[in-house]
């Protein structure tokens, strides 16, 4: 890696990862490009150490909270930017549309998941833009040019980014995808914001509800395969969430901001989360809603899993976020 990269990767993700002590963690180590053979860390639906479950039928019903715990309807893109207030939608720094998940709680985690999904608990978020859809090749490959930045393994070779511009970057690791956001003025969302963004107010299971997914819902259930597997961005609008954002389900794996901890939803048994933005240190990343490989048990938008945030994987991408201006 030229000297130059260093200077700019570190100029890029220092702010953010300094906020909560992750600097030197993150920074610890470097990518190392994958051998020909098969990715280490496809994240089948297979029972491991992690205790991640098969379920090749998925679930089409989810028990609600108990009574102490009343669903908020989630409001419609319509009912939103009430005037004076935000825009509902905006054009973010790289070109790509946002929309905003309005300040309120939420119910986050399922008891019908894994253990790392309980306790099911309220959690309270400011206002936040996050993007409509996966950050894609195109927009991804001019950040690789301004940084002098050796491209994601997927770029075989100068054609992706051009032929396939409109699908979602993959083959990014943490790192990559919190440079990216930084370099156009944004972040990656926390785990939080992701699940909010994903489910609304209503505990729904999937983004689009809780009937089991299907094609025109999201892509899943395939075999690896090529820049082709992964769908061109804006073409499952069944499947998006209730606030606009599509793809949250399935197509690609995405990385958020938090460190991930299998208890750390213990820590609001109490009382509802405010703003939370995970542990203060760990040693993997977490990913969230499930890729093109999955069965429709991890296209849930509860279902949490993680990854080495040096690792670079093929059906991993990720989205960026920011905050409302006050």
């Amino acid at each position: 890696m030229g000297v130059f990269r260093l200077l700019v990767m570190c100029v890029a993700v220092c702010g953010a990862l300094a906020m909560s002590g992750e600097f030197a963690a993150a920074m610890e180590s470097r990518i190392v490009k994958p051998d020909s053979s098969s990715p280490t860390s496809l994240k089948p639906d297979v029972f491991s150490a992690q205790g991640k479950p098969h379920d090749a039928n998925g679930s089409n019903s989810e028990p609600k909270l108990s009574e102490r715990f009343k669903p908020v309807p989630t409001r419609t893109a319509a009912q939103m930017g009430a005037p004076g207030s935000p825009s509902h939608e905006l054009i973010g720094k790289d070109g790509a549309p946002m929309v905003m998940v309005p300040t309120g709680e939420f119910v986050m985690g399922s008891d019908k998941g894994d253990e790392d999904e309980v306790p099911v608990h309220r959690v309270s978020l400011s206002a936040f833009y996050i993007d409509k859809f996966e950050v894609t090749n195109g927009r991804f490959a001019k950040y690789v040019a301004a940084i002098q930045s050796e491209p994601p393994w997927g770029f075989t070779d100068k054609e992706t980014p051009v032929l396939h511009a409109e699908r979602p970057v993959r083959w990014v690791s943490w790192m990559d995808a919190m440079g990216y956001c930084l370099w156009v003025g944004k972040r990656l969302p926390t785990e939080a914001e992701w699940e909010k963004a994903a489910r609304g107010t209503d505990e729904r299971i999937y983004p689009w509800g809780n009937d089991p997914p299907t094609p025109v819902h999201a892509v899943y259930g395939l075999k690896e395969g090529g820049v082709e597997t992964v769908s061109v961005i804006g073409t499952h609008h069944m499947g998006q969430s209730p606030y606009g954002v599509q793809d949250l389900a399935g197509n690609l794996y995405e990385w958020v901001m938090d460190w991930y901890d299998a208890d750390y939803y213990s820590n609001f048994i109490n009382g509802p989360a405010v703003n939370p933005r995970g542990p203060g240190e760990g040693t993997t990343k977490v990913q969230r809603g499930g890729s093109y490989i999955n069965t429709p048990y991890r296209l849930r938008s509860s279902f949490r899993t993680k990854g080495d945030p040096a690792e670079q994987d093929p059906n991993v991408g990720f989205r960026c976020a920011q905050d409302v201006p006050k």
